[in-house]
């Protein structure tokens, strides 16, 4: 026995799947779009890795570039040298030494990449640049 529709008179032969894939396709582009904006947000960091939770995690290294050029280590006014020294004196006491560079908006490029030229000769090779959210 066939289904009959009143109307017509005749058998349902097929569905009609258009508007179906219409909704589907619909919502495939809203997630393409917020997975886009999602992601641009983040920021990818490398944290720390310990074998143990029983020693707590040393306090990273600070450096401040002001607009002036001006270095800051551990909000003290420092000069090239005088950073690098405690570069070297961090890496001693600590193997996996990390840097934090924060830089003013106006300051050189040049500059943040000089700090993380130096970090590098030095053997200070995990560094983040500080950031502020919008």
């Amino acid at each position: 026995m066939a289904a009959v529709t009143k109307g017509r008179g005749g058998p349902i032969v097929g569905i009609n799947v258009t508007p179906m894939v219409d909704v589907v396709l619909v919502l495939l582009v809203i997630m393409m779009v917020s997975a886009v904006y999602i992601v641009s947000q983040s920021l990818k960091v490398e944290l720390p890795k310990t074998a143990t939770s029983d020693q707590p995690a040393s306090s990273p290294l600070a450096v401040t570039i002001t607009k002036e050029g001006q270095y800051l280590f551990e909000k003290k006014s420092i000069d090239q040298a005088g950073l690098v020294a405690e570069m070297k004196k961090a890496k001693a006491k600590n193997v996996d030494a990390s840097l934090v560079i924060t830089a003013d908006r106006l300051a050189y490029h040049g500059e943040v990449v000089h700090v993380i030229d130096l970090a590098k000769v030095n053997g200070i090779t995990k560094f983040a640049i500080n950031v502020e959210r919008q």
